[in-house]
């Protein structure tokens, strides 16, 4: 127990005076103390009335994100705005940034430590920053408050080295960037981990400043951008003693750029004027694809226009089913109509329309069938209307193979391999789960695919039975003979082995049209896109007959016009299906082929003589004679010659059929339901392409002549080219 004299004593001791060296000592160790610790801050101190302004924005943030102000979350996103705009409206007025001389932000030396230090290496984003020492692990409510609502709200600012600098936004949406390379990293000076800072701009980086931004270096030393890029990232937040960087949302626009279009398309011209007196003979090889109609749905179903390249009128007018008369056996394999009416969109000339029609085969007649799948399983066909549309598509044939038909598979990626050797239609169950298995990735040996499915095919080859290739792909060849031309002189000798190819394509951005396109027409096959199941539908399940059984092959058309009858024509489609008129009669030329039931139509644009619609000046000098002079078949329009072979047989026949007065109805409206339904498609195509004869025809117009002829329309394809119309003419501004 002390005493209580003692106390007094000491009490009343006087205080020595300092020491000198202990003084020295004391400021020594706190200097020392000072510079380790770094905490040089640039911001003004001092006491405020009140609480600081970060202080007083903080508390009620704090208060918000705790719900103890807001209740739900739609009204704590709504009063946060104002909040952020407050605290940048008094931040700017207490701290005015420096402007440089192009409008930009600039950091002052009041802004920074005078000198830099290197940056530690950044990590990944989402990755934890390594742990601050023990000593500086923030404990307070707020450091967790933060941490938990980090993803909730967007903060209302964002620390610059004390500084509160608040990005400006545009007038409807703030447009935001990603962090460059070194926002993510620790700033200079803070080695320990204990201040994270996250520079932004009142500006949007320029293009070069983003490309440099992308090709900085991971790690090392940074020099800081005299204006640096725009990063909306928040302030990392302090959990589990660990930093985590995340970025702040950005619109998906720019989170996902736009992928570069690279769909090959063959360029054509459109089909001129001839004049009939110096060019009276038109020749061109039948075509019965349809890939061209699908890709302009699809793209008038996305809202644009097709390119008119894509836009092939011949396979518009083909796609559509139509009631031609055929005939009446095989041993002619098809039967031909042709009709003379008067043009709808020009009074001065007429259509000369020509229709063929397929002999069908009945289903108990069909010829076993050796099919081989050739799948495209490329890494390039990653993409939801391109594998797993092709998978659900060939899924429909399989269920229509009759219990003896063949089936196998070849995929190719890098390379090619079988993924099902051939295998009888009865395993309808093998078959399916070899499809159901297939998956995307590597590059694409499309050549090596093509050799490997028709060794296949000849291996189970069927005489007088179908045996078909059926490509399936975008087109995009990338390994290998990925040369058009290359491509077409192996499927040219392929196909003297009895094996055709058909390809179907699928997908947008990297569709080889154009190599499609060359392929098909080579391999004795078709072409067609597929963009939609019910598309595949129509094409391998309720078309399969002319899909897969041929009837005749290399089938070519002549006509030859009468020049004291048609002052001039022209021929609507079938640009790239032009022959040679000596390729006519030669054999050794390749042609389309027409499927069981499948019907082909043309049109013709031609000029009577004297109706004083040409356009083209009669010759002033030795123009050629065209009156009668005793010439037989003076009166006729034209002559039509077709030339096909059969399946088995390499000497085609010929079917003639003369066009006269007699071909000819009164006015457009007396033509048949579907004449008059294909020329409205036919000047849809034309109108698409931006053509002249079609320019002063509206779109109306062609909707209303399509819908008066729409007649039965069991599958709804008719009234689905009505509603394509109405979209064109509402992007095209009802031209």
């Amino acid at each position: 127990m002390v005493d209580d004299n003692e106390l007094e004593r000491l009490r009343d001791i006087a205080v020595p005076a300092p020491d000198g060296e202990a003084k020295a000592r004391a400021f020594a160790a706190a200097m020392q103390a000072f510079d380790l610790d770094e905490k040089i801050s640039p911001v003004r101190q001092g006491t405020f009335a009140g609480l600081r302004l970060t202080e007083r924005a903080r508390m009620l943030w704090r208060d918000i994100m705790q719900r103890k102000l807001i209740a739900t979350p739609a009204i704590t996103a709504l009063v946060a705005l104002p909040i952020a705009g407050y605290a940048a409206f008094e931040m700017l007025k207490d701290h005015p940034p420096v402007v440089g001389g192009n409008g930009t932000v600039t950091e002052t030396l009041a802004d920074k430590p005078a000198a830099q230090k290197p940056a530690l290496e950044q990590p990944a984003i989402n990755e934890p920053l390594a742990a601050a020492p023990a000593k500086e692990k923030k404990t307070d409510a707020d450091a967790e408050t933060r941490a938990n609502s980090q993803v909730a709200a967007p903060k209302p600012a964002t620390e610059v080295d004390g500084l509160l600098k608040q990005e400006a936004a545009p007038e409807s949406k703030r447009a935001l960037q990603p962090a460059p390379a070194e926002s993510g990293q620790l700033a200079a000076g803070d080695k320990d981990g204990s201040s994270n800072r996250v520079i932004m701009s009142m500006t949007p980086p320029s293009v070069d400043e983003a490309e440099r931004a992308d090709k900085a270096p991971a790690g090392g030393a940074a020099a800081v951008p005299a204006s640096p890029p725009a990063v909306p990232a928040s302030p990392p937040a302090v959990a589990d003693s660990k930093l985590m960087v995340q970025p702040a949302p950005m619109p998906v626009d720019q989170l996902q750029p736009q992928e570069e279009n690279r769909d090959r398309v063959e360029n054509f011209k459109t089909n001129p004027v001839h004049e009939t007196a110096q060019d009276p003979v038109s020749t061109f090889s039948i075509d019965v694809d349809t890939a061209s109609y699908s890709f302009v749905r699809r793209s008038l179903k996305e809202g644009s226009l097709p390119e008119p390249d894509t836009v092939r009128v011949e396979e518009m007018i083909n796609y559509f089913p139509y009631d031609w008369k055929g005939p009446d056996s095989t041993k002619t394999p098809f039967n031909s109509t042709v009709t003379v009416m008067p043009t709808p969109w020009n009074e001065h000339t007429k259509l000369m329309h020509v229709a063929i029609k397929g002999f069908d085969v009945k289903p108990a007649e069909q010829p076993k069938a050796n099919l081989v799948f050739l799948i495209d399983v490329s890494g390039s066909m990653d993409e939801p209307d391109k594998l797993p549309l092709l998978k659900s598509a060939f899924r429909l044939l399989v269920s229509k193979l009759k219990p003896d038909d063949t089936v196998s598979i070849v995929t190719y990626a890098g390379n090619a391999g079988t993924v099902l050797m051939p295998t009888k239609g009865a395993e309808k169950q093998k078959i399916l789960a070899a499809i159901n298995n297939l998956a995307p990735g590597g590059s694409t040996a499309g050549e090596e695919g093509i050799r490997e499915a028709y060794k296949l095919a000849q291996q189970s080859f069927v005489k007088d039975g179908v045996n078909r290739v059926m490509l399936a792909t975008d087109g995009d060849f990338n390994v290998g003979q990925t040369d058009d031309d290359d491509l077409k002189r192996l499927i040219e000798k392929e196909r003297k082995t009895g094996v055709f190819l058909s390809v179907f394509g699928f997908g947008r951005g990297n569709l080889n049209d154009q190599m499609m396109q060359i392929i098909a027409q080579n391999g004795n096959g078709t072409a067609a896109y597929i963009d939609t199941l019910a598309e595949a539908e129509k094409v391998l399940v309720e078309d399969a007959s002319s899909t897969l059984f041929t009837i005749a092959k290399d089938v070519k058309i002549q006509v030859e016009f009468n020049p004291a009858t048609v002052s001039e024509y022209r021929l609507v489609g079938y640009e790239t299906r032009a022959l040679k008129r000596e390729d006519f009669n030669n054999d050794r030329v390749d042609a389309g082929d027409i499927g069981s039931g499948h019907s082909v139509t043309a049109v013709y644009e031609i000029t009577p003589k004297g109706s004083g619609g040409e356009q083209v000046d009669p010759l002033r000098y030795g123009q050629a004679k065209v009156d009668n002079g005793g010439v037989a078949n003076a009166g006729e329009y034209a002559f039509v010659k077709i030339r096909y072979k059969l399946p088995d047989e390499n000497v085609s026949k010929l079917i003639t059929t003369p066009v006269t007065a007699a071909n000819e109805v009164s006015s457009f409206d007396a033509a048949g339901a579907d004449q008059r339904f294909s020329v409205a498609v036919a000047a849809f195509g034309q109108k698409l392409r931006d053509e002249d004869q079609t320019a002063n025809f509206s779109y109306d117009r062609i909707a209303e002549i399509a819908n008066a002829a729409r007649g039965a329309d069991p599958f709804g394809y008719r009234a689905e080219f009505l509603s394509l119309v109405r979209l064109a003419s509402s992007l095209g501004g009802n031209k």
